[in-house]
C-alpha cells in the first residue's frame, strides 16, 4: 500500500507544479475605455434626452485598433462631441448644458457581447447632462462594444462565450487511467 500512496503524492505534486507553471503571472488586463452618459434627472423627459444624446454620439466614434487610438480620438474630437451634445439639448429645448470629462470612473459588473467587465475603476469619457443626477447609460468604446438593440437598450446579457465547448484535462485523464476513477 505504501507504493500506492507514494505514487498518489508524487502525482499530486507534479499536477500542482504543472498547474502553477501554466498560470500566467501578473498579466495585466488590457486597457478599456468606457462611455458614460449621465442624465440630468430621472424624469421621463431627461431620460429621453439622454438616449437622444447617446444616439447622436455613437455614430461619431470610430472603431479603434488600440486603446491609444480610442483615447486619442476622444481627445482630438472633444469639441465636436460636445457640440453634438449641445445640438441635441438645444433641439430638445432643455435649459441645461453638457460637460465632457475624460478620466477614471467606477462601474458595476457588466457583460457586453460576451465579455465580462468586473466592477471597478475604468478610464471613461463621461458625458454629464445638466446636473448629471439621473440614471445613466454606459458602454465600452474600446474594445468597441457599444451595442444598442432595436428597442434602444443595451444588451445586458450576452450568450455564454463557452457554450458548445468541452474542456478536458490531461492530468485528470491520466489520474483516471492510473486509478480507475
Amino acid at each position: 500500500m505504501k507504493p500506492m500512496k507514494t505514487r498518489i503524492v508524487l502525482f499530486l505534486l507534479v499536477a500542482l507544479l504543472t498547474a502553477a507553471a501554466l498560470v500566467p503571472a501578473g498579466e495585466a488586463a488590457p486597457p478599456v475605455l468606457r462611455l458614460h452618459i449621465r442624465a440630468n434627472s430621472d424624469n421621463a423627459a431627461d431620460q429621453a434626452v439622454k438616449l437622444r444624446v447617446r444616439d447622436a454620439l455613437l455614430p461619431l466614434f470610430e472603431a479603434a485598433d488600440t486603446y491609444e487610438d480610442a483615447r486619442s480620438f476622444v481627445l482630438s474630437h472633444g469639441a465636436a462631441l460636445l457640440e453634438t451634445c449641445r445640438a441635441v439639448l438645444t433641439a430638445a429645448g432643455v435649459p441645461y448644458g453638457a460637460q465632457l470629462l475624460l478620466g477614471v470612473s467606477d462601474f458595476p459588473d457588466r457583460t457586453y457581447s460576451g465579455a465580462r467587465f468586473p466592477a471597478g475603476p475604468y478610464d471613461a469619457l463621461e458625458v454629464v447632462l445638466g446636473d448629471g443626477a439621473g440614471h445613466n447609460w454606459w458602454c465600452v468604446l474600446f474594445p468597441p462594444l457599444c451595442v444598442v438593440t432595436r428597442d434602444g437598450s443595451s444588451p445586458d446579457a450576452a450568450p455564454d462565450p463557452q457554450a458548445g465547448f468541452t474542456f478536458e484535462s490531461d492530468i485528470l485523464a491520466l489520474f483516471r487511467k492510473w486509478f480507475g476513477k
